[in-house]
């Protein structure tokens, strides 16, 4: 089994609930981290969820006056 992890957020409009806290909602506001089960992965294919790059992070503070 992968620990693999997809970033998603609910297409607009949408209010998706998570796989074992159906009481807790995905909303399109922000993104989230998920485990790659089939659950999220059907969520994706149906188009309730949509997924999203992860953004990379920057280590390295920019000196000042750089922009």
């Amino acid at each position: 089994m992968t620990n693999k992890t997809l970033t998603v957020k609910a297409a607009p409009g949408g209010l998706v609930p998570k796989e074992f806290n159906p009481r807790d909602h995905i909303t399109e506001a922000e993104t989230v981290d998920v485990p790659s089960t089939p659950y999220y992965r059907n969520l994706i294919r149906e188009g309730s969820l949509v997924e999203v790059e992860a953004k990379a992070v920057s280590r390295k503070p920019k000196p000042e006056g750089q922009a």
